[in-house]
């Protein structure tokens, strides 16, 4: 072995030493109880990736629930609009969003304006209506 080896290696151990004396608590710890303690750490991890799984499928769960219920409540706006004879030959859009509908398009006067606001929110579900109706100027 060279001078130069023989440096390095002297290098490498007097280092391997004093990181292994800064690092007193693992010294005085068996390899089985670093062991367990790295296996300990797994499981921890596991359990929070485990938890963060399950919040994150319930949310999905919950984002799909709302989208579906939305658009329960947009079919049921729509049909009791499709009901009265005045509105059902109109092109309303219906738009709801956390139970919140919001009607647009046009009216033939004033009175079927009010009375889609009052078909919306007669649905099961709905939580506010926003009528952006305008009337129309036949």
């Amino acid at each position: 072995m060279n001078i130069k080896s023989s440096r390095t290696l002297l290098l490498v151990a007097a280092t391997t030493v004093l990181m292994a004396g800064c690092d007193q608590s693992n010294q005085d710890r068996t390899a089985g109880q670093k062991l367990d303690a790295a296996v300990a750490r797994t499981g921890q991890k596991s359990e929070e990736f485990k938890t963060d799984i399950k919040n994150s499928t319930a949310d999905a769960v919950n984002t799909v629930a709302d989208k579906t219920r939305d658009a329960a409540i947009t079919t049921a706006v729509n049909a009791e609009l499709l009901r009265d004879s005045k509105l059902s030959a109109l092109k309303i859009n219906v738009d709801t969003t956390d139970g919140r509908v919001v009607l647009r398009g046009t009216a033939p006067d004033t009175a079927s304006r009010e009375r889609a606001t009052v078909l919306a929110k007669v649905v099961s579900g709905v939580v506010s209506v926003e009528n952006a109706l305008t009337v129309s100027r036949n």
